[in-house]
């Protein structure tokens, strides 16, 4: 089917009973052969909650079959004559959430043109789910081979192990993004809303840039011993202290929200903010935010923002860093054979704190 003589094989799902552990395992035509592209044999792939949200058709319909998986690692095993940062035979790179975005082949794009492909206007391609500037279908990392345009491929720094690297490559730099552009680091006392495979990479980012103070906001204490190994200087369960908003209010510069809820006590959250603070949404519930009072805004002059993954570039620096401050993800590997049993767990709220799935 691929032009090759190895199968790309995976987990489809069917139809959003997929996302209940249905997935069934099959072969899957890739995108079509560009000598700019290159094919990974695939060791590990992380689970992600856009994973489950894209299997239930929770963000709008998914283009079934769908092959998910977007924090991939893996070996180099076919590189294209114009693929692009050296990448050689048996190199160990990883993929993230984005597999293409327009680059400036249909038409001028500021996004793309700047280093932030993950913005793209023009034509964001998602590593599932997507469909690329050539036609082909795009699918994921729930599988034995990922094809893709090698623009978007990073390689694996060696101290870095394969299963560790992987949650990096979509959690890992959706929460290490926002906190290095909003400027996260010393003199600034950083705010993770929920502490879950997004918001207990972002304790350790926030740490590893030195930030003066990490908080941890959460409902309950259960995560409260976790958040201090990962680097948390206080922890606010919100379950139990009814005053915690007045308790705490004006205390933090930012605010990164890893929440998916439409329920959420967003004003709350945003009374915490110091004047001139931001808060940044990253969780992207199915049903949207709760609704915003504009007088809160006003009268701090408060920035509500959002962020989208990170472009190569930034998971590159993200990388970089973890070598530097040795930042290692808490994460349970899991044989890829198990993938539906693990993704109805993780749908339940088990990971400490990110599953992998392992070929």
């Amino acid at each position: 089917m691929s032009g090759t003589d190895y199968k790309f094989e995976g987990w489809l799902g069917h139809d959003a009973s997929a996302g209940e552990g249905k997935m069934q395992w099959g072969e899957f035509e890739p995108k079509p052969w560009e000598e700019t592209d290159i094919d990974i044999r695939i060791s590990h792939c992380s689970i992600c909650g856009s994973d489950l949200h894209t299997l239930h058709s929770g963000w709008g319909p998914t283009n079934y079959p769908c092959c998910v998986g977007h924090e991939i690692v893996g070996t180099v095993v076919r590189v294209g004559s114009k693929a692009e940062g050296g990448l050689k035979l048996g190199d160990r790179v990883g993929v993230g959430a984005q597999s293409d975005s327009c680059r400036g082949r249909l038409g001028p794009c500021e996004a793309c043109s700047s280093g932030m492909e993950n913005y793209c206007q023009n034509k964001m391609v998602g590593t599932y789910n997507s469909v690329h500037l050539n036609g082909g279908k795009s699918y994921g990392g729930y599988a034995t081979y990922n094809r893709v345009p090698s623009h978007f491929v990073v390689k694996i720094p060696d101290s870095i192990s394969s299963a560790e690297a992987a949650p990096m490559l979509c959690a890992g730099v959706t929460t290490y993004a926002p906190l290095k552009h909003h400027g996260a680091g010393p003199g600034k006392t950083v705010g993770i809303i929920g502490l879950g495979g997004l918001g207990h990479f972002g304790v350790m980012w926030a740490k590893a840039l030195n930030a003066d103070k990490v908080v941890v906001v959460s409902r309950t204490s259960a995560k409260k011993d976790d958040a201090v190994k990962m680097g948390a200087d206080e922890f606010i369960a919100t379950a139990d202290d009814p005053d915690w908003a007045k308790n705490h209010s004006s205390t933090l510069d930012i605010i990164l929200c890893t929440v998916s809820s439409s329920s959420m006590p967003l004003m709350e959250y945003m009374s915490l903010l110091r004047f001139n603070g931001t808060f940044v949404q990253v969780g992207a519930p199915n049903d949207g935010l709760p609704s915003i009072k504009q007088f809160a805004l006003m009268f701090k002059r408060l920035s509500i923002t959002g962020s989208m993954i990170g472009s190569p570039d930034d998971i590159r620096d993200m990388l970089q860093l973890a070598e530097d401050k040795k930042v290692k993800p808490w994460i349970k590997e899991i044989p890829m054979k198990n993938a539906n049993q693990a993704i109805v767990d993780f749908d339940a709220g088990k990971p400490r704190y990110r599953f992998v799935l392992a070929n």
